[in-house]
């Protein structure tokens, strides 16, 4: 992976960190985010150590301030859910170019990280692919056995469909990767995720 500037690189990142270092959640004595964050820097040197520096930058922002608008500030319909999440798209992006502005990076980089934190482009743009691969590795290897545990609710039906939607934004790459030992796949949800891709 190439860097243009190290330095820059790191103030970056280090100020990506010090926002989320605020997120009064915890997960496994850490704040949630900056754990979260962490792991998909971690994803991504294991699933791409050839990532461009925009995508690198993408997906340690990706979740940045995000306890600041929380799931109840929209209405709690499947409209307002999405509203809320492209909402989050916005505000991630946005905050990540206000960061990295601060470490020094000219707006035509910036720019191009907000594309990938926006999820703009997926299937188009490598960077927001990229970004998106490693998001959904890293909630099925670290998130989906959690989620299951809170949704017990959910009828094979259900679950089926959601893995097929998460695998769907996925890249063959990606497909690959997670399938054949690249990640830890959630152990009860084994059988599950293995019928829903028909594999």
């Amino acid at each position: 992976m190439t860097i243009a500037d190290q330095a820059r690189f790191d103030r970056a990142i280090a100020l990506f960190d010090a926002a989320n270092a605020e997120d009064p959640n915890q997960d496994q004595g850490q704040p949630k985010e900056l754990l979260y964050a962490k792991r998909m820097t971690e994803m991504i040197v294991r699933y791409a150590p050839d990532a461009s520096e925009v995508a690198q930058l993408a997906v340690r922002a990706q979740h940045i301030k995000r306890w600041t608008v929380p799931r109840n500030s929209y209405a709690m319909t499947k409209e307002g859910y999405l509203a809320w999440r492209t909402g989050l798209y916005k505000f991630h992006a946005e905050t990540a170019g206000e960061l990295m502005r601060q470490a020094g990076y000219d707006q035509a980089m910036i720019d191009q990280v907000k594309m990938a934190v926006g999820k703009r482009q997926l299937k188009v743009n490598a960077d927001t692919q990229m970004m998106e691969d490693v998001t959904d590795l890293v909630f099925i290897e670290h998130y989906m056995a959690g989620f299951a545990g809170q949704h017990a609710e959910y009828s094979e039906e259900k679950w089926l469909d959601i893995i097929r939607k998460t695998w769907k934004k996925m890249s063959e790459r990606a497909h690959q990767f997670a399938t054949g030992g690249g990640i830890k796949l959630p152990e009860q949800l084994v059988p599950l995720i293995l019928k829903a891709i028909g594999a």
